[in-house]
């Protein structure tokens, strides 16, 4: 690639992100783009709190803490697991309850 095509590319990038900055600041949200979301700020990392209590979470818990439709909090346990979280079930009632290990 010649160094005008890279320059070209460099300058798109930089007025991109400038314009995303800029909308950002005139909706009002000059906070997430002074500092962008930590992982402690995260849906998962909300899910996995919930399911550290010593309670557990059940599906419409985490679906009100994420704001995740509940064949997404369903895929995020897998997730969790496939990352090797062990997630116990139980019932609470006729409600299914998730736990991890270390929450029980």
């Amino acid at each position: 690639m010649t160094e005008a095509a890279n320059n070209t590319i460099k300058s798109r990038r930089a007025r991109s992100s400038e314009r995303a900055q800029a909308s950002a600041i005139l909706a009002g949200d000059r906070a997430a783009t002074l500092h962008p979301a930590s992982k402690q700020d995260s849906k998962i990392s909300k899910v996995i709190a919930l399911l550290e209590r010593q309670e557990g979470a059940t599906l419409d818990e985490m679906v009100a803490a994420t704001g995740w439709l509940p064949h997404t909090a369903r895929a995020a346990l897998t997730g969790l697991k496939k990352k090797g979280q062990t997630i116990e079930r139980s019932k609470r009632g006729e409600t299914s309850c998730y736990r991890t290990k270390t929450g029980a």
